[in-house]
């Protein structure tokens, strides 16, 4: 890994960008950056806030000032060849393992415990690895238009064509596919902020290469420990919540299927929201607003065991 080449995006594409004013933090690994947002107070319990393809944590900058507002400590990273992240160079070098860890060391760099996790899209495929992997520093989870593969679900059709056009479509307008995955229009400011992390199309190859990295059948390389972490999420009695949108035709359904499998979905006030696939830029005062009850409920309730405090 140390001989990976990477990009890195000038800062003055991200200045006075639209609602987005927060403090960078970096951590540094294996000569790459990952930025991330950490704010709100240092010895509150922690949100996790972990954003999916094509967004980085500009996606979340509603939810954190709401969050942050009623006492919550919230930490929104961007995926490394996302946001102010690095950019890899050649796509061979990102993998799936690579986020998970990249991950787990920002966890055990800030030593997180009772983290209550907020995931969607990738953010999904690498929170709850890391959650089955990482246990005794969460308290809770919630899902939001994601989903754990493991190579034995059907990826729905609009997958297949998004998998189609990423690695082979030569124009790859990032802010014009995700106002299409949203169900109000994203106005120029906000278009700008998703496409200010890719000042060409040679920042761009995260986007074009996790779609491949999507594990669909159990032959691929990701499948035996996506099912290892299936394992023990079938054994999480922790609270788990699914928030779906209802206009989003990636992940339709599968907030039945985690409800099925994950034990601490049992009796959890699911949701579904009318938005589309980026379900934070349509509905994020009710987002953070189900956020924060869930957060007041876990530590109210004591659900986090003592090994949480571990």
């Amino acid at each position: 890994m140390n001989s990976m080449k990477y990009l890195r995006v000038p800062e003055s594409r991200f200045h006075d960008m639209k609602d987005y004013s927060f403090k960078p933090h970096f951590l540094f690994r294996n000569g790459l950056r990952m930025h991330y947002v950490d704010e709100g107070p240092k010895d509150a319990n922690p949100i996790l806030m972990l954003h999916g393809n094509l967004a980085w944590s500009y996606l979340y900058r509603h939810m954190i000032r709401i969050c942050v507002s009623t006492g919550n400590r919230v930490i929104a990273p961007d995926l490394i060849g996302y946001g102010k992240s690095d950019k890899m160079i050649r796509t061979e070098d990102y993998s799936y393992q690579n986020q998970v860890e990249w991950m787990a060391a920002l966890l055990q760099s800030l030593n997180l415990r009772k983290i209550v996790l907020f995931c969607q899209d990738w953010g999904a495929l690498i929170g709850l690895r890391l959650a089955a992997e990482n246990e005794a520093r969460f308290a809770g989870i919630i899902v939001c238009n994601g989903m754990l593969p493991a190579g034995d679900q059907k990826a729905p059709a609009f997958f297949k064509i998004w998998k189609m056009v990423a690695s082979y479509s030569p124009w790859l307008p990032i802010d014009r596919i995700i106002d299409f995955g949203c169900l109000r229009r994203l106005d120029k400011k906000e278009r700008w902020a998703y496409r200010a992390p890719f000042p060409s199309s040679k920042y761009k190859k995260s986007v074009r290469i996790f779609p491949r990295l999507v594990p669909l059948n159990p032959q691929d390389s990701a499948a035996p420990a996506n099912r290892r972490a299936w394992k023990a999420l079938e054994n999480w009695k922790k609270p788990f919540l699914t928030v779906f949108g209802s206009c989003d035709p990636f992940t339709r359904g599968w907030n039945v299927y985690l409800q099925s499998r994950i034990p601490g979905a049992k009796g959890q006030k699911h949701a579904v929201l009318c938005g589309g696939h980026f379900l934070q830029e349509d509905a994020s005062p009710e987002l953070a607003d189900i956020l924060n009850q869930f957060v007041i409920d876990i530590h109210m309730s004591g659900s986090h065991s003592t090994r949480d405090a571990r």
